[in-house]
């Protein structure tokens, strides 16, 4: 890269790739992934204040004046990306890649041109850091956007997992009452300092499953500084002043309003390793579907690893929980470190 930060495609003319200068750069980002989500069919929006959350408060793992790039041809924005890294729980260092191309410039090379530049980027940062873990690069897919999968495959990626998103329609209809929690446990309300504590639990019973988790302070402050943050929520199972086990829900409100739907997501849905295998996780998912529907919506949905070896898919898919989309983590070695 130039020092200006700024890298112009020979092969792709008046193509600018530069790096983020502020949340002035975020309403073409949304409109870039937005347009994106309907062109591939994928019933998701973003919008401002969620964006401008995932960007603030700069880690050693990610950095949005540094890591974020944003393409434009002749001064329009046409995509965007962002790189970060993370320890895995496989015992990798990952290097990731991710971002949307407009719809109308996909097919010409900048998505790749993007994706070199996010690349060159994660390789001096890799060249900063001492460590015996081996190093990939790692992206994400949605199986709706073919282009995405073709430029994986030809950059060298394969696929490393399958992740499944899933819907469970009808919670306004009549639901079977929530199993019985585990004896000795209780639900408690979750109180807004109480978000730190259950940060920490979720990320400590994550650091069984297949991935990498940023659990920093600055990653936290992300999380409890978007829109849709709201503790109440929340449906989390307490063992005295020990969480056990919870169940994140949460309303996008906009995203709703602009779909036209009525939909409840429960992003996180775990149990620490000293509570698992008593059914924590069924008391908790039928309590999250009657909280849902006691706030008026229709459908719940959540994501999950196709290979989470605590069986989740088929504890889903006994509630009713149905597959609607497809994704892929992909890695490859990195070189040139």
């Amino acid at each position: 890269m130039q020092t200006d930060a700024a890298a112009t495609a020979a092969d792709i003319p008046g193509l600018v790739i530069r790096r983020y200068r502020g949340e002035d750069d975020i309403p073409e980002m949304v409109r870039i992934a937005n347009d994106a989500f309907v062109a591939d069919g994928i019933p998701e929006r973003q919008e401002f204040e969620e964006l401008a959350s995932e960007l603030r408060h700069p880690s050693d793992s990610f950095d949005a004046s540094s890591d974020v790039l944003l393409a434009e041809v002749d001064g329009r924005v046409v995509a965007h990306g962002r790189a970060q890294w993370v320890d895995t729980t496989d015992g990798l260092r990952e290097y990731r890649t991710g971002g949307s191309v407009d719809p109308e410039w996909r097919r010409r090379g900048i998505g790749r041109a993007v994706m070199h530049a996010l690349v060159d980027r994660l390789r001096q940062v890799a060249a900063s850091h001492d460590t015996d873990r081996p190093r990939v690069v790692g992206l994400w897919t949605n199986d709706r956007n073919p282009g995405a999968v073709a430029l994986a495959e030809s950059e060298g990626f394969r696929p490393e997992r399958w992740f499944f998103e899933m819907e469970r329609r009808g919670i306004d209809g009549d639901l079977p009452e929530p199993p019985p929690l585990p004896e000795g446990l209780e639900i408690r309300p979750l109180s807004d300092d109480q978000a730190w504590p259950l940060w920490q639990a979720d990320m400590e019973a994550f650091q069984d499953h297949w991935g990498g988790f940023d659990g920093s302070e600055a990653s936290f402050r992300r999380w409890v500084e978007a829109p849709h943050w709201d503790p109440s929520l929340c449906v989390v199972a307490w063992d005295g002043d020990e969480i056990a086990g919870g169940v994140i829900n949460t309303v996008y409100a906009t995203e709703n309003h602009e779909l036209g739907i009525r939909r409840g997501w429960l992003d996180s849905v775990f149990t620490r390793r000293a509570w698992r295998k008593r059914g924590l996780a069924r008391a908790l998912i039928g309590r999250s579907l009657h909280l849902l529907a006691q706030r008026g919506l229709d459908t719940a949905a959540l994501g999950v690893d196709a290979d989470n070896p605590s069986g989740a898919l088929g504890l889903y898919e006994s509630f009713g929980f149905e597959v609607t989309l497809r994704g892929r983590a992909w890695r490859k070695p990195m070189d040139g470190a």
